[in-house]
Parts: structure tokens; sequence; C-alpha cells
């Protein structure tokens, strides 16, 4: 008797720990047959131009199948690897292989389940059955007190009732064992220049040589929770910009599905009884929380959160002024903090959760670009951008968002001094302002002639003088906004 064969197709889900398909399939008593697609797709250009996806993230993929490919084997089995678009290469292998159904988690948005749709036309045409999982979320779906269409439009609504009334699932473990793969081509994981893209350096003033894998990510959780004690303190020092540990890093691994949710709540919750339990340790699920509520927002809403009105249908005259936009993605607008993060986002794919308000806050309250812009530089950029997380941060901070609150802005200054008091943060990005004391290192366009020799800081030569004034560009945008 033939042995039924299974194919999982590989997506957004880089892990064997807590993989429902792996564990679904097991039980179907089938050979499982691990496939990942590199979608030519996902390196082409954005609606803007800029590369879709940018060599720090691709790095970090690379690396993720990788170690996936290394686990699997370490199980018995191993991961097959395709260039190629998913809805043409898996129905061709399923013919190739005699495969019996496909198992593989479900997106969201509008990119990826366009793929889903043709490749389950496809796979029904060929007699081959399919099944989707849920899989990116701490709280799933079925556990919800609403339906996905009922989720409520504010965050704090949402939260209150899904932390009252809902439980987590537990994570699933690992499978101890799997098949050995059929006679196959396994395929070669391709290098950066296969996919268009050159190989970017480490830069060593980066937060953290981030790693991609599950392997990696493990090992970042088991150093940041348990061998470094941080959580106890990550309310406190999440704000930070600075460092490897003023907050958890653990973003990466979560949108490459190398870090399972439900793991990292299990492992918060073994904290709290070995070790301590206070409002670090609930803040971390918190910020999981959110991203739960960004992903079911995008699957209520659909396509609405890439509108340039956003999920509350605002108009607003936005700019497309490509200089302004140029010297924002520099980190040249003439304000210390913004310029900062930007750059650290160019050197090294990352920025903290501060800097990204601070930096997407000016780009539309202050400068009016057309937030989709800023949207798209990210998702060119991050190592961990998430579709739904990115562009529902970007709707909430352009004023667009389903729960957006008027003309909200952030004052730029004043975050300087909050979160950056000494201006340690500003001087390891803008080394052109270090020998600035602390009272004019956030405001160098407060230097007088005298000043700017002695420092060495001339405005316009060695430092831009400011693209706006700070106050006239909000009080102008938020009379935009409010008419």
């Amino acid at each position: 008797m033939t042995e039924k064969r299974i194919l999982i197709w590989y997506r957004n889900d880089l892990r064997v720990h807590d993989h429902e398909p792996l564990v679904y399939g097991l039980k179907q008593r089938a050979m499982l047959i691990p496939v990942y697609c590199f979608d030519p797709r996902q390196f082409g250009s954005t609606r803007f131009g800029f590369v879709k996806t940018g060599a720090f993230r691709a790095q970090f993929l690379l690396e993720s199948v990788a170690d996936l490919r290394r686990s699997l084997q370490t199980l018995g089995s191993n991961l097959i690897v395709r260039q190629g678009e998913p809805e043409v290469v898996i129905p061709a292998l399923a013919e190739q292989l005699g495969i019996y159904a496909v198992l593989f988690h479900g997106e969201v948005t509008s990119e990826e389940t366009r793929v889903e749709r043709k490749l389950k036309a496809k796979l029904h045409g060929q007699g081959v059955k399919f099944k989707t999982f849920w899989g990116s979320t701490l709280y799933h779906p079925d556990n919800l007190p609403f339906a996905i269409a009922h989720i409520p439009d504010l965050f704090t609504t949402f939260r209150k009732q899904v932390e009252k009334q809902s439980t987590v699932d537990p994570a699933l473990a690992t499978p101890p064992q799997l098949s050995p793969l059929p006679d196959v081509d396994l395929g070669t994981i391709p290098e950066l220049s296969d996919l268009g893209l050159e190989a970017v350096s480490p830069d060593p003033r980066g937060v953290l040589p981030f790693k991609g894998g599950e392997t990696a990510g493990l090992a970042r959780l088991q150093k940041y929770i348990w061998e470094g004690d941080r959580l106890k303190e990550y309310k406190e020092t999440r704000n930070g910009m600075l460092g490897a540990d003023y907050s958890s890093k653990f973003s990466p691994w979560l949108t490459h599905g190398c870090l399972s949710p439900r793991y990292i709540y299990q492992q918060v919750q073994e904290y709290e009884t070995q070790r301590v339990k206070n409002k670090s340790t609930y803040w971390l699920i918190f910020e999981l929380l959110w991203r739960d509520y960004f992903r079911f927002i995008c699957a209520k809403h659909g396509d609405r959160v890439f509108h340039l009105s956003g999920l509350q249908g605002l108009k607003f005259p936005w700019k497309t002024d490509w200089e302004w936009v140029e010297r924002w993605q520099t980190g040249t607008t003439g304000y210390p903090l913004v310029d900062a993060n930007m750059r650290e986002l160019a050197a090294t794919g990352f920025m903290s959760n501060r800097g990204r308000q601070n930096v997407a806050s000016f780009l539309t309250k202050n400068l009016a670009i057309d937030w989709r812009i800023g949207a798209e530089w990210f998702e060119s950029l991050l190592i961990d951008y998430d579709v739904c997380s990115n562009w529902g941060n970007w709707n909430y901070t352009a004023g667009v968002g389903n729960d957006a609150r008027g003309f909200r802005y952030f004052n730029i200054a004043k975050q300087s001094h909050a979160y950056d008091p000494h201006g340690d943060y500003v001087r390891h990005w803008l080394p052109e302002l270090a020998s600035l004391h602390e009272d004019k290192i956030h405001k160098p366009w407060s230097l007088n002639g005298n000043q700017q020799k002695q420092f060495g800081v001339i405005l316009g030569q060695d430092y831009p003088n400011p693209i706006v004034d700070f106050w006239d560009s909000i009080k102008k945008n938020e009379k935009l906004y409010a008419s």
C-alpha cells in the first residue's frame, strides 16, 4: 500500500515548534513533505518604487530558511526549496510526488490571499485536497468573544474583552521524528544576488546582530528572559533606543514565524511562576495583543488598510514632495532624533518602537507626506516588517486608522529630552553632533554663529537646518486635517 503524502507549504511560519500543519499531518499517518518557495514577486518593487524586500530582511529570511532545513534534517526529514510562484510550483510538485493534500498557515492580506486562492483553484482541479490553519497570533480566532467581522474598532475595547473572556491555546510540541523525503531534488537556498540584492555588511553600531532562524530566536528568548533576567523590567526599559536589551527584540523572529507567540506566552507564564509576576511581565503579553489586534483588523477590513484614506476614509491633501521624502529617508531633516533613527534604520534594518512612532509622526504630521510612502519605506528596510502591524501602525499614526483620535502628533523636542536626555543616542548615530552638550544636541538650530564655530557644527554645512518649522507645520496641517 502506497503511503499517503502530504505537502507542508511553509510561509511566514519558519519553525518546527508550535506548528499545527506539522502536527495535524502526522496525525494523518502520512509522509510529510515540507516546501518553501521564494516568490519573485516579494523581491520586486513597491508602488512608490522601493525594493519590496530589502537586503536586511532578505538575509534574515535566507538564514531562517536554512535553519528550518537543518531542524527538519535533525528530525529525519528535509526541506524542498524552490524559486517561483507558489501557485505554480506547488501544484507541479503535487503532481510529481503524488501528493494527497497540501497544508499551510493562511494569511489575511490581499497579496497573500490572492496566491492562496489561485493555489486552491489549481489543487482543486488536480483533485488534491488542501487545508489552511491559523497560526500567527497569540489568540486563535475561534477563542475570541466575537467574530472577526465584529472586532471592536478600539483596541482598548478589544483588549478588555479578550483578556476577560478568552484563553490562549497551549503551544504544540515539536514532533519527535519525521519521515525521510522521497527521491526528489531538494533545491538550493538562493544567495542574495539570486534575488537581485547586494549583501550589506553588519553595522557595529546596531543594537543586535540579528540572525534568522528558529534556533537563533529561541536563543534570544532564553538570553533575554532567563539568562539576562530582563523581563521583570521590560515595561520600564521598553522605550529605550540604544543597546540590545532595552526591549525583547523578538519581533524579527515573530515576523518570520521562527518564534511562536504562544510559545513566548508559555515562557512568560513560567517566568511568572519561577521568578516574578509584575507589570512588566504583563506588558510583554500586552504588546503581543497589539500584534494580534492589527492582524484581526486586517482580516476584518481587507484592502482598506492600504488605501490613502485608510480605515477611516479620511480625505487629506497628502504631499509627494520627493526632496522632503529623501531628506526623511537619509536622516537629514535637521531634527536630530528623527535623523538618528532614520540613519539607524538605513544602516541596520531596525529601529526602536519609540523611534518608529516619532519618525512616522514627523513624516505625516509635520511634512504631510503621503503616509503610504513611509509604510513602503519601512516595508523595504525593516528586518521585522509585518504587513499587518506595519500598515496598521501607519494608519494609526497618520490619523486615518479605525481608532484614530483626531490630529495627534509627537512633540519631537519633548520626546528627545524624555527618551534621550543626555543625547547618547543622537551622538551614536549623528557623529557630526557629538561635540554638542546635552542642552544643545537636540536643538542645534539654536546655536548662534560663535557657538557653531566653537563646537564645529556649521548649520547648513556640517548639519542641515530644519526642513520645516516644527510648530508652524503642525498648526498648518492640523488646520487642513480639521477642514
